[in-house]
């Protein structure tokens, strides 16, 4: 599969991350066959976070077992100090492991949000001790809602590494400030940012019964997975994209990536165009 280099970090990871989130609602057996999977496609970055069920538990065993296969990325939702070094703990315990590769502030949503993780006994303080002293050795910022917050993070701030984003072709589709990417892919590329992209194969939000874990409606079928995966592996700036919340779309983003080359200008507007006419809609604004 292929490498790019994660932005400052320097760590050359493969361009699909395995999203741990999917591993954290289904049993041990069936989370360490999707491992497998993910492990005999090459991969070798993990992204989990304590909210993603019990995700941190199933990888367990595949940490303690490979853990120097892997580059380890956690989060917290923790905002003031204190909160995020605890939680760090607690999830080095989960995963048994020693230190993360990289430790990231989950789903900044706001600019009161960052102003606290930022301020007087914020999580940053938490984060900048904890690289002190080995327990984590880089420091990460993702965004779901609006994107203009990573924005205001790189202006704020010179620690942060790297930014997880959706970076998606409905997005595209209907752009608005809130979701669109483009600005954060100019900015990380000229600060060196190491870019996560998240969502690729988002269609909409679930209009009826969900029948996947993710709380979007995915692309399941093929070819639009295909297409979706490429656009958002080809857009400059994205050094990997992770697996959605759910194992069995796992084998078709696989799939799509075994068979990636980076597409042109033209490529992308007709993959634009033909994903338009299959009524995708952007997650943000809602």
């Amino acid at each position: 599969m292929e490498t790019r280099i994660f932005g400052k970090t320097g760590a050359k990871i493969t361009f699909i991350t395995m999203g741990g989130c999917g591993l954290g609602y289904v049993d041990q057996s069936e989370a360490d066959k999707a491992v497998k999977l993910a492990m005999d496609h090459g991969i070798n970055m993990i992204d989990v976070a304590p909210t993603y069920g019990n995700a941190e538990l199933r990888l367990n065993p595949t940490i303690e077992k490979y853990r120097n296969k892997f580059f380890l990325s956690e989060k917290t939702l923790k905002r003031k100090k204190n909160g995020a070094l605890r939680q760090l703990k607690r999830s080095l315990e989960k995963l048994g492991t020693s230190y993360f590769d990289l430790y990231q502030f989950h789903a900044v949503s706001s600019m009161e949000e960052l102003k606290q993780i930022l301020g007087e006994n914020g999580a940053m303080e938490a984060f900048k001790e904890a690289k002190e002293t080995g327990l984590i050795k880089h420091i990460g910022i993702t965004a779901h809602h609006d994107v203009r917050v990573l924005q205001k993070a790189l202006e704020l701030s010179d620690d942060i590494d790297t930014v997880l984003l959706p970076v998606y072709v409905a997005a595209y589709v209907h752009p608005y400030p809130v979701n669109d990417f483009r600005k954060i892919l100019e900015i990380t590329c000229e600060k060196n940012i190491g870019v996560t992209a998240i969502k690729a194969i988002s269609k909409s939000r679930w209009n009826g019964d969900a029948t996947y874990n993710t709380w979007y409606e995915p692309f399941d079928n093929q070819e639009l997975v295909d297409q979706a995966v490429w656009y958002t592996l080809s857009q400059e700036g994205v050094t990997t994209y992770s697996l959605p919340c759910d194992v069995r779309l796992w084998p078709l983003v696989l799939d799509a990536a075994s068979r990636y080359k980076k597409l042109d200008e033209q490529e992308q507007e007709q993959i634009v165009k033909m994903i338009r006419e299959n009524k995708v809609k952007p997650l943000f604004p809602e």
